[in-house]
């Protein structure tokens, strides 16, 4: 149940963050200030009524004074979150109103740190955290600039002191009798000495242990949630960037009528498969397309040869198995490539599927059925013909480079003509070697066509009926 809980606050924030208007996001910010500010405010109280108890340790005159601010700033941040705020109504000014929202909230920040004895816990979330969060929600241009201001008030207000500068501080301890070594015990901003009073050496010992119990409780309450806060926050935003990526990358990979990978996806993976196939393995490649399938849009409808490719692709899927690499080619066609497929099993496979496919019947409603057919061209590269094709490309590459080393020898260090020579052999096939087999498979198709459509033809027997002897996709040279 927990988890179901986290994904729907991960839904709802990650719609919010980047599906909301701009104006509803810089009120969810203003929402988000107040929580902390009303956090800030629970502490004023806290302090105000065990006063008897914590006056020893705080400022309780200036608490007044930060218990003020801190609802000021609080009555502000209402009226910017609130279902009324001006954000809403004037998004001509939006720009405006988020520039003075995060403009408030730094000063109020580094009003903060500073009268709470410039704690680095508290300025460290704050400045990263806030700057995060405010990032994902308004313009980052007046966050980041509120971020470089915030860094340099924090820095100024925490040198002050050492040029002797006194900055108003909540924190203070009073005593007056010194033990002689107390100033190694004890810092400056733990104290306020006020004379004309006695304090034990056991007394003041217990007196800084409390207001350091205190303080150090006050900085990770106003702190540890902020930061819990800000990393659930970050973690909500890297899941849904991984939901876009991965989103983006089905979109970009896979075609969207049929769910196939599309031409481009498809032949990423052909050249990967190629590259990875053993020195003993035959590779297979191929290509078909629906028969008459111009017939079928204009007799019926676009809509209805929509749904033709669609159970054709279901056939595809259902008849291959998932090592075998399926794309649409385009309109009614289709790649199929099989890695470490000899030419005889490629040719029983690709029959098998046209007789699915001339089997299968499309049902369109409750009108009419039919059926369609393809036609079939088939291609294989024997491991022979890819070990000639190798060695030759190798040989043409190892010319190429002595033949740009001996003609500018000095123009590139030995390093990199080295670096670049064994990249060359690193790629054994040349570059347009998919390119080759699938115009080879297209030619076979075409004479498919040629013979009356719905069969196979392979491209391997075609050639060596016409040539008399083996196809090569390359001309020795």
């Amino acid at each position: 149940m927990a988890v179901y809980k986290f994904y729907l606050g991960h839904r709802e924030l990650s719609k919010a963050v980047f599906e909301w208007e701009a104006a509803d996001r810089t009120a969810l910010l203003a929402a988000f200030m107040l929580m902390e500010v009303f956090s800030h405010w629970l502490w004023c109280l806290f302090v105000w009524y065990r006063r008897d108890t914590y006056g020893a340790y705080v400022d309780i005159n200036l608490l007044y004074l930060v218990w003020i601010s801190v609802s000021i700033v609080g009555v502000f941040l209402l009226c910017m979150s609130s279902r009324f705020s001006p954000v809403r109504s004037a998004n001509s000014n939006l720009h405006i109103w988020q520039a003075l929202l995060i403009t408030i909230y730094s000063v109020y920040i580094t009003f903060i740190v500073a009268i709470l004895g410039h704690s680095s816990l508290v300025t460290g979330v704050s400045l990263v955290g806030g700057a995060m969060l405010g990032m994902m929600l308004i313009n980052r241009n007046y966050v980041w600039r509120a971020f470089i201001g915030q860094i340099i008030v924090t820095l100024a207000v925490s040198l002050l002191p050492y040029f002797g500068i006194t900055i108003p501080n909540l924190r203070q301890l009073t005593a007056t009798t010194l033990p002689s070594n107390i100033h190694s015990y004890m810092t400056y901003s733990d104290m306020t000495i006020v004379k004309n009073e006695a304090l034990t050496w056991e007394g003041l010992n217990h007196l800084r242990q409390s207001s350091n119990l205190l303080w150090r409780s006050t900085h990770i309450y106003m702190s540890l949630p902020k930061a819990i806060f800000i990393i659930y926050m970050f973690r909500i935003l890297l899941v849904s960037l991984d939901d876009s990526r991965q989103e983006t990358l089905q979109y970009a990979n896979q075609d969207e009528l049929t769910q196939l990978k599309n031409r481009r996806y498809g032949l990423k993976k052909m050249k990967y498969a190629l590259s990875t196939v053993q020195d003993d393995q035959d590779f297979s490649v191929m290509l078909f397309d629906l028969d008459w399938f111009k017939r079928i849009n204009d007799n019926y409808g676009h809509d209805v040869g929509d749904q033709v490719l669609i159970e054709i692709s279901q056939t595809l899927l259902q008849s291959l198995s998932d090592e075998t690499i399926i794309s649409r080619y385009g309109g009614e066609e289709f790649l199929v490539v099989l890695p470490n497929t000899s030419h005889d099993s490629a040719m029983v496979i690709a029959e098998q599927l046209r007789l699915s496919i001339a089997k299968h019947v499309i049902n369109v409603g409750d009108v009419f059925d039919f059926s369609v057919t393809a036609s079939f061209g088939l291609y294989t590269l024997t491991h022979q013909e890819r070990a000639r094709i190798v060695k030759n490309y190798k040989s043409i590459l190892a010319k190429k480079a002595q033949s740009q080393s001996s003609a500018s020898p000095l123009i590139k260090p030995i390093a990199t003509q080295r670096a670049e020579s064994q990249m060359a052999f690193m790629q054994k096939l040349p570059s347009d070697i998919c390119q080759r087999l699938i115009s080879t498979a297209d030619k076979a198709l075409y004479e498919a066509k040629h013979r009356g459509r719905n069969q196979v033809v392979s491209a391997n027997h075609m050639f060596a009926e016409k040539n008399g002897g083996m196809h090569s996709l390359y001309k020795k040279r």
